[in-house]
Formats: structure tokens, C-alpha cells, sequence
């Protein structure tokens, strides 16, 4: 994953670019240019190139990647003006190390055409909705659970989970929306509401990779939002745990039944008999995975069929592109935007004057500003021919080994 590199050294890296005479590269069009930092950085970055770079409009981003003892670091330099042979651009906001892509980014060619289109089926839900994508395959099922007899598979279900809990319910947003704290945090976050013990703590930490836990921090957060003073937060935690102890509930999981960007439900299991063993990470394991294959389920008998949406082509405004991945704007308050998450897939099209490319694509980061939202996508299994073509395309040279020291993106 790319990592912001902090203040310091930011200053150092371009205190060490000026005083080491680091080459710092720039592609467009095509054709690669070398520049140096001219004057030691200020609040401005003044760069010489080694050959002209055409007249370009004022705010032009430059993406812009240079080598330090090894470590391949990129950034992005809008342009204020250009005097003479020399570069002005504004001091970047943030410079990115421990790259995740693997060629230099460039602004795509104005003879690529690209259109995109969901991989997978769409659907238009009346659940509540998360700014993740919950992939679910059959390589996510679990043995001996049958997905295609719904309700054996909910009685199959109800027997596993009483091999670890004392209690348990299956709750479906579609007759009941959500009303209650637990209820209502669960389908907001698409996180598991985890309380091991009621005499105990929220969990501080998520040992997940892919977060799925609520934590402290974001059940004080969820508090917040509702108007709880910061001061009362811990306060407010410790009753809501005590009156779940007073009730009888000694552990307690509340875990969300997600599908695509939608949660659909939730499996909560509590242990309510002194001396069992509270829930522990395995229990939650179980549990996430029973989720899974009960929303598969649901999918398999058509429970969702009626809100399936038409895959149609799109177009995206892409703002840079690579052997490896590509970056695409989309306009704010869009239905597709929404739909557009981190972890959904896209077929890319890459129609180019010599050949079409067609390649499967993850969304790998998202963020939006005043303007738009952004979408970072990184090619998934992009056959080696295809990928050389596309190189040659976009850098108007074939792959040689000299190449690795600018375009090896991981480090």
C-alpha cells in the first residue's frame, strides 16, 4: 500500500534531491523527460529539464517519480508557470513511498478510448448501505451447508450456532429496519458489534486485514454522532455494558449478513449461562463465514433478483494510466459513484488505434473532493502480451531492463 511520507522527511527528500542532483522523471505524450530541482524547495519547486516540455496550461498535474537509495517515491506537482527553461510548480501535498504500483503513471494518451462496466450482477436494494463491496463466491462456502434449501440451510445454521452461544437470532432489514443501538451501528458501519464480556471492554484493536470489527474508537465515534458529549463517552460505554450484564448477557456478538454494499441483516449470538467461555475471535470466525454463505443463499433462491440492475458500459474521466492501473474521476451526488467501492471489480476496455484490451480491474482506493470522486484501479491477472503492449503504447518504447530502477513500483 502507498505510504504518505511525513513532514520531516518530505523536508529531507528534497533537500537531498537539490544537494544530490537526483534526476526526477516525468512522462507525457510518450516521451520521457529528466528534470532537476533548479533551486532548493521552498514553498515553490523550480525544475530544469533536460529538454523542452512544450508550453502547458497553468494547474497541469505533473505525476512525477524519482529513485533515493532504493526506495522508488512519487508525487504529484500542479504547475504555476514556466519562464524561460525553467518549471514552477507548487510544493505537493504529499509524497508516496512503498509504491503498490508497478509503471510509472502518465495521463492517458488522447487516442486511448476506456469504458468500464461492472463485473458481476448489480443490484438497487432497500437495505441499509455501506461504503464497502462484500464480494461473496462459492469458494466462500462452507462444508455441509447447502445454499440452494434455504431454510435447511437456516436450521443447518441454527445448529452450528448453538455449539457456541446459548442464544442466538437471525434478524433480515428487509421486515424489520434497524432500531435498536446494536441494530442500528451493525447496519451503519457493516462492522460486528464484538463485546467478549459485559464485565469487560469494547475490543481496542482490530486483528483483522480487512477491518470488520467495531471497536472503541468507533463505538465512541457512533456515540458522538448521536449526540453524546465526548466527555460522557466512556461513561455512556460502561452503563450500556453493565445494563447487558444486569439483563443476563455475559458475552455478546452482533454480526452483519452482508451482500454487495448492502447489509442485509445481522446473526447475533450471546452467551447468557454462568461458567461457558466467552466468545473469542474463532467464535467470530464461525460465525462471519455462516453469514456469508447465508447471503449467497439468499442470492442462489433469487431473493434479490428484483432489484438486479442492467450492467451498462460507462465512461470515467481517467486521469492517469499505467502498465499496471489506471486512476478515473466520476461526478459527485451520481447513483454510480455509489456504487463504485473499494474491493468492487471492473472489466476495463482499453480501446486503442492497434488493438483492444480487455482486463479485469479492482478498485483499490477511493476518496472524493469538491469536485469529484476519484477511483484508483490496480489490473488484476492482465495477460503478459497485453501488458507489454499497453507499456509500448503508453511509453513509446519496449520494456528493457534499464527500465527497473523508475518503473518498479514495489520496493
Amino acid at each position: 500500500m502507498a505510504t504518505p511520507v511525513g513532514r520531516i522527511e518530505k523536508e529531507f527528500l528534497f533537500n537531498a534531491i537539490f544537494e544530490e542532483k537526483i534526476s526526477l522523471m516525468h512522462m507525457r505524450d510518450r516521451i520521457e523527460y529528466i528534470f532537476k530541482l533548479d533551486q532548493k524547495a521552498s514553498e515553490e519547486l523550480v525544475f530544469s529539464c533536460e529538454k523542452p516540455l512544450g508550453k502547458l496550461k497553468p494547474h497541469t498535474k505533473l505525476p512525477i517519480k524519482f529513485n533515493y537509495r532504493g526506495q522508488v517515491i512519487d508525487f504529484t506537482a500542479e504547475l504555476i508557470a514556466q519562464k524561460e527553461d525553467l518549471i514552477y510548480c507548487k510544493m505537493p501535498a504529499a509524497l508516496y513511498k512503498n509504491l503498490d504500483r508497478n509503471f510509472l503513471r502518465v495521463d492517458a494518451p488522447s487516442d486511448i478510448k476506456i469504458l468500464f462496466t461492472f463485473r458481476g450482477d448489480r443490484y438497487n436494494l432497500a437495505f441499509p448501505k455501506v461504503s464497502e463491496y462484500e464480494n461473496i463466491t462459492v469458494n466462500d462456502l462452507v462444508n455441509n451447508l447447502d445454499p440452494s434449501n434455504l431454510s435447511g440451510l437456516i436450521k443447518q445454521i441454527a445448529g452450528m450456532l448453538s455449539n457456541f452461544c446459548d442464544g442466538y437470532k437471525i434478524a433480515n432489514f428487509k421486515d424489520k429496519k434497524p432500531e435498536t443501538l446494536e441494530e442500528k451501528i451493525v447496519s451503519e458501519t457493516g462492522k460486528t458489534l464484538f463485546i467478549p464480556s459485559t464485565v469487560g471492554f469494547l475490543p481496542k484493536t482490530d486483528p483483522y486485514p480487512k477491518k470488520r470489527i467495531i471497536t472503541e474508537d468507533i463505538f465512541h465515534r457512533y456515540l458522538e454522532t448521536n449526540g453524546i458529549g465526548t466527555k460522557y463517552l466512556e461513561e455512556n460505554t460502561e452503563r450500556i455494558l453493565k445494563n447487558k450484564f444486569k439483563d443476563g448477557i455475559f458475552s455478546d456478538a452482533w454480526v452483519p449478513i452482508l451482500f454487495h454494499e448492502y447489509v442485509i441483516g445481522y446473526i447475533h449470538i450471546w452467551i447468557d449461562k454462568q461458567g461457558r467461555l466467552p466468545f473469542d475471535f474463532s467464535v467470530l470466525d464461525n460465525v462471519y463465514q455462516y453469514a456469508k454463505v447465508l447471503a449467497f443463499g439468499l442470492k442462489e433462491n433469487g431473493y434479490f433478483d428484483h432489484g438486479k440492475v442492467e450492467n451498462q458500459p460507462f465512461q470515467g474521466k481517467v486521469l492517469d494510466i499505467s502498465a499496471s492501473g489506471l486512476m478515473f474521476a466520476y461526478p459527485l451526488g451520481s447513483s454510480m459513484l455509489a456504487t463504485l467501492l473499494v474491493d468492487s471489480e471492473l472489466t476495463v476496455t482499453i480501446e486503442t488505434p492497434k488493438r483492444t484490451i480487455n482486463v479485469l480491474a479492482k478498485i483499490v482506493r477511493k476518496f472524493k473532493d469538491k469536485n469529484a470522486g476519484y477511483l484508483g484501479c490496480r489490473f488484476i491477472n492482465i495477460a503478459p502480451e497485453d501488458t507489454r503492449f499497453l507499456y509500448e503504447h503508453l511509453y513509446g518504447r519496449q520494456i528493457d531492463d534499464t527500465d527497473t530502477e523508475f518503473l518498479a513500483g514495489q520496493v
